[in-house]
């Protein structure tokens, strides 16, 4: 199949008339967005969107010889204009399927919001799936029998990246898959921001009028670089914890390892860890330990580690490190040795791993001592393990800064 987008954006394109946010006031030209709209073989549109027209003769394409027009958007979306000569727009029931007569099979994909998703059967057996703004399959659990594989999916990958990873975890979207973000609106800046979200994801963006060859994948597209380790650094309330689940909230079975312990009687602390867990997935898993080294020997999913300044601290408290007399006689020894078998442990992990981490450095010098020798055992921890990263971001007020990869 033959598939061309003829916009990826949100439903009031980008820039968003009369918005006078940031992205949509740095999104004229180059980066301007139509409204998603997909063009399937000359024959069949999913989603007439205003300005389609236009868009496609933008893109080179015409829409004379298409024969059917499915609509995907709940029922109070865009409003439609048919321009002269398409047929009438229609909208398949959820679980039927349309067999058009140029051999494509279109099967409505019952979805846990409005709207209706469209999965697409070409006469060469090339399977797409198309899922309209805010939308996730609905019905697909872990063990409820083998899901057909599907060759492309367009899907709201910013706004619904549980939708995603439900998708992987039934194995209806594999390593083969292109992973195609459409309904992109103005949460997210354009140009290096969004491919780099994007990419963590294992997806990626194109611009109006891309034309995409089902089946094509990896032979003649440019393949999301997916880091297998990657280091999130960050000052106190800089955002690196949600920058870090970010990086995984699109795969299934995530492993949340949190250090910090539960530190009962701290009510500060507590309210905390609610707001985080209640921030995760359903579907992540938790496990409160400092034990690190064996987890990241364990092949599994993806693991989230939060965070390794809670661990150094553990360490230091295990080895006496707050004793001076302590710390020289053997208490300094045992602390490399517990940081080298760490950072030995991320260098060999055969799962993807993402590590959040503490920036004190740029800060005061604190007043003790030892606030001075947790700083700097603190930095030479964080040397260490970005060394051992594909991928090292910096988070400084909100805004991800790359600093490897």
């Amino acid at each position: 199949m033959d598939v061309t987008l003829l916009g990826p954006g949100a439903p009031a394109g980008l820039p968003r008339p009369d918005c006078p946010c940031a992205v949509c006031a740095a999104s004229p030209g180059e980066r301007a967005r139509a409204a998603a709209s997909v063009l399937v073989d000359g024959v069949l549109l999913l989603d007439l969107t205003p300005g389609a027209a236009f868009a496609a003769a933008r893109a080179g394409r015409s829409l004379g010889g298409v024969r059917q027009v499915l609509l995907s958007h709940p029922h109070d979306g865009p409003a439609v204009e048919v321009p002269a000569g398409l047929p009438q727009p229609g909208r398949v029931p959820d679980g039927r399927e349309l067999a058009v007569l140029t051999g494509h099979r279109v099967r409505a994909v019952a979805l846990d919001a409005g709207g209706t998703g469209y999965a697409v059967t070409g006469p060469d057996g090339q399977r797409l799936l198309y899922l309209p703004p805010g939308g996730s399959p609905a019905g697909l659990e872990e063990g409820s029998g083998a899901a057909e594989r599907y060759d492309l999916v367009l899907l709201d990958v910013v706004g619904r990246p549980d939708a995603l990873a439900k998708l992987r975890a039934v194995g209806a979207v594999g390593p083969a898959t292109d992973v195609v973000a459409v309904h992109l609106d103005h949460d997210v800046p354009p140009g290096d921001e969004l491919r780099r979200r994007l990419a963590a994801a294992g997806a990626r963006g194109v611009a109006d009028g891309t034309s995409l060859a089902v089946g094509a994948y990896g032979s003649a597209t440019a393949v999301p670089d997916v880091p297998r380790r990657t280091l999130v650094l960050g000052g106190a309330r800089s955002g690196k914890s949600v920058e870090a689940e970010r990086r995984l909230e699109s795969f299934p079975g995530v492993v949340y390892v949190a250090t910090g312990g539960s530190r009962g009687g701290d009510t500060e602390w507590t309210a905390r860890v609610a707001a985080h867990r209640e921030r995760r997935p359903g579907s992540w898993r938790t496990r409160e330990t400092c034990d690190l080294v064996p987890l990241l020997a364990e092949d599994g999913p993806p693991v989230l580690v939060d965070c390794l300044s809670l661990w150094l601290t553990d360490a230091m408290d295990a080895v006496g490190a707050w004793d001076d007399a302590l710390w020289a006689d053997g208490g300094e020894r045992e602390l490399r040795e517990r940081v080298a078998a760490l950072v030995a442990a991320v260098r060999s992990a055969r799962r993807t791993v993402v590590l959040v981490s503490n920036e004190v450095g740029s800060g005061i010098v604190p007043a003790t001592a030892s606030g001075r020798r947790y700083r700097d055992e603190l930095g030479r921890l964080n040397a260490a393990v970005a060394a051992e990263c594909e991928q090292v971001v910096l988070v400084v007020a909100g805004q991800a800064l790359v600093l490897r990869g």
